[in-house]
């Protein structure tokens, strides 16, 4: 029993994509490139306990509202040496769908995204099918507070 789910989590961790480098002007695009209503853009790392704790709710949420047009975004604060332990994580999770890593100047990735955001983490911004930020929730997120923003973004949204 214990070898089988060894085995299933190993599969797992090797299909999980891993996080692909961007600069924050690449994570932004990606917004835009998205083709939603509403965008969630969640920075995480390995190493942050309450990032690991919020981010089966991302997923839940991901799952509820894709159908209405929004599309979750994951962009890992790990190092690059960290990345396979980013891409473990994110396969033990079951993330199937292309993720991101920052790369680049943290000063830089931090005023791209939000320039009232000290930086710390977990942090997740909810923009809306143009591009532009409308919400940030900074520090663990629980879904209906994600929800909420979502939700918000979509009653504003005409299409």
């Amino acid at each position: 029993m214990l070898k089988g789910l060894l085995l299933a989590a190993a599969l797992l961790a090797a299909t999980a994509p891993t996080p692909q480098p961007a600069t924050p002007e690449e994570i932004l695009q990606a917004v835009r490139d998205a083709k939603a209503k509403v965008v969630v853009v969640n920075v995480w790392a390995t190493w942050c306990i309450p990032c690991r704790e919020e981010f089966p709710d991302l997923l839940a949420l991901r799952r509820a509202y894709a159908d209405r047009g929004v599309r979750v975004l994951f962009v890992s604060g790990d190092f690059a040496a960290d990345a396979a332990a980013a891409a473990e994580f994110l396969g033990e999770q079951g993330v199937d769908f292309p993720t991101y890593r920052k790369t680049g100047d943290d000063m830089r990735f931090i005023a791209a995204l939000d320039p009232n955001w000290s930086g710390a983490l977990p942090a997740t911004f909810i923009y809306d099918g143009q591009g532009r930020r409308r919400h940030a929730l900074l520090g663990k997120a629980t879904y209906a507070q994600v929800e909420a923003k979502v939700l918000d973004v979509l009653k504003g949204d005409p299409r």
